[in-house]
């Protein structure tokens, strides 16, 4: 059975204080689905807006003094905000996992369907890991490491990804629907703009306001 997930690459929190966040193996991947602790959505919420933490420059305004507005502050004024990640993809019937490389993102996810529609090369990494996914008539090849002569590789159909894509991106959209709950609950003041901005991320519509419980 190939089983294809949307992950969040994490790391284990180090004295952060501004929500509560759970512990999570370190720069290990976090599926992100519906089902996922309040403390767990925390912690993705936490590493995407890390992710996008940086100094503004350009036309983005200066940071806020508070630590809640500092530290989402790139999250929120990022025109197109990014989360490492990706797609871990796993055959069970063989044990070969394909993961995420360093040059992908889970705001990419969209470019599997190029590969099903136009047949496009997708490389999500470089030298010393280069995953790629490539399309063969019918068949998709993904080779977890093309550096690699001889790499694990899974195959599948395009049928069989199609039907993939449309289950991770349920999970995606089920993730994004509990990010807001958790949202309007631990970042009240913030609620409605970071669950926009996790849209952006995610590549997909935001979800209804969400009144604080």
């Amino acid at each position: 059975m190939i089983v294809m997930q949307p992950v969040l690459e994490i790391y284990t929190p180090d004295g952060f204080d501004l929500w509560p966040v759970a512990e999570i193996d370190p720069f290990g991947f976090l599926p992100l689905h519906g089902a996922l602790s309040s403390a767990e959505v925390g912690t993705a919420m936490m590493r995407i807006a890390d992710c996008n933490d940086s100094d503004p420059d350009g036309d983005r305004p200066p940071r806020p003094a508070d630590a809640f507005g500092s530290f989402l502050h790139g999250l929120l004024t990022f025109d197109d905000p990014i989360a490492a990640g990706g797609l871990r993809v796993s055959d069970n019937s063989t044990g070969v996992v394909f993961l995420p490389g360093c040059c992908d993102g889970l705001e990419d996810w969209r470019n599997w369907h190029h590969l099903i529609e136009e047949g496009s090369l997708l490389g999500f990494g470089h030298d010393p890991v280069s995953p790629i996914a490539e399309r063969f008539g019918e068949t998709v090849r993904l080779t977890v490491n093309a550096e690699q002569n001889d790499s694990p590789v899974i195959e599948l159909s395009v049928t069989e990804l199609r039907h993939l894509l449309d289950g991770a991106g349920r999970d995606l959209a089920d993730f994004l629907g509990l990010a807001a709950g958790w949202a309007s609950r631990y970042l009240p003041d913030h609620s409605a703009s970071v669950t926009a901005a996790l849209a952006r991320v995610l590549d997909l519509p935001a979800p209804p306001a969400q009144s604080r419980p």
